[in-house]
């Protein structure tokens, strides 16, 4: 298998993320998050808006040959104008090969950096493989939804700040069909295609993510049991490391 294709494979789906990079002593990553969710049928005549925004802390720890990645986030949930307060965190444990030995999921909005399609922190080969990397890289990947796969592409798109710290992005591309229920409406039965899309940065020196910008697009049609619809929805999320600076969009050079 060409070293591209292990490159673009490293930053799919956190199942496929490579383990722990920089100093696992590293301090804790704090993040800004936002993030929402729309959902429209037929034309208009069904549609909702969910907004989300709080913060989340991501932390890192050993324990033997084990290495533990925890995010809890606070945020506060805006469905169409009815606010809530809300709670969040995920756990992954990474073997000494960099191997995800245990999970724990507890993050229904898909906001905790550890939930996201590109992998919390990279391995120091992967790191260094990006830096120079050339050309798009082609790869496929299992769907997060349905487990068919989806065909994509990665690039690099050069070396950044965000605050005070060097960084290195990436963009990221992929899509594929689509037939099944939706991810949290599994009373209807879509079938249609998913675009997954976004950018991403990468520090330098501890290779943890530091600026995440993502997009699922789900269209199709959708089906009860008494009809069929055009169906089109649309999941955003951002992420902002927190670098005690009020600069927190990275600058390109």
């Amino acid at each position: 298998m060409k070293r591209a294709p292990i490159i673009a494979a490293t930053f799919c789906m956190l199942a496929l993320a490579s383990g722990p990079a920089g100093p696992v002593h590293a301090a804790d990553q704090r993040y800004l998050v936002s993030g929402r969710d729309s959902f429209v049928i037929g034309d208009g005549d069904i549609q909702s808006e969910v907004d989300y925004r709080g913060s989340e802390v991501l932390t890192v720890t050993r324990r033997g040959n084990t290495t533990r990645y925890v995010a809890k986030a606070s945020y506060v949930r805006n469905d169409q104008g009815a606010s809530s307060p809300a709670t969040a965190d995920f756990v992954v444990d990474f073997s000494e090969r960099g191997n995800q030995i245990a999970s724990a999921d507890h993050d229904p909005d898909y906001l905790t950096v550890l939930n996201q399609p590109f992998a919390a922190q990279l391995d120091a080969k992967t790191l260094a493989d990006l830096r120079t990397l050339r050309a798009a890289a082609p790869f496929d990947v299992p769907s997060p939804f349905t487990g068919s796969t989806f065909h994509g592409r990665l690039e690099r798109i050069g070396v950044g700040t965000i605050g005070s710290r060097q960084a290195v992005g990436v963009r990221f591309g992929a899509g594929g069909p689509m037939k099944g229920s939706l991810p949290d409406r599994p009373g209807l039965i879509l079938t249609g295609g998913i675009v997954m899309e976004g950018t991403a940065y990468y520090d330098l020196h501890t290779a943890r993510l530091l600026s995440l910008d993502a997009r699922v697009t789900i269209s199709g049609t959708v089906s009860n049991r008494s009809n069929k619809d055009p169906v089109t929805i649309v999941y955003q999320r951002t992420l902002r490391a927190d670098t005690g600076t009020t600069n927190t969009e990275a600058s390109r050079h």
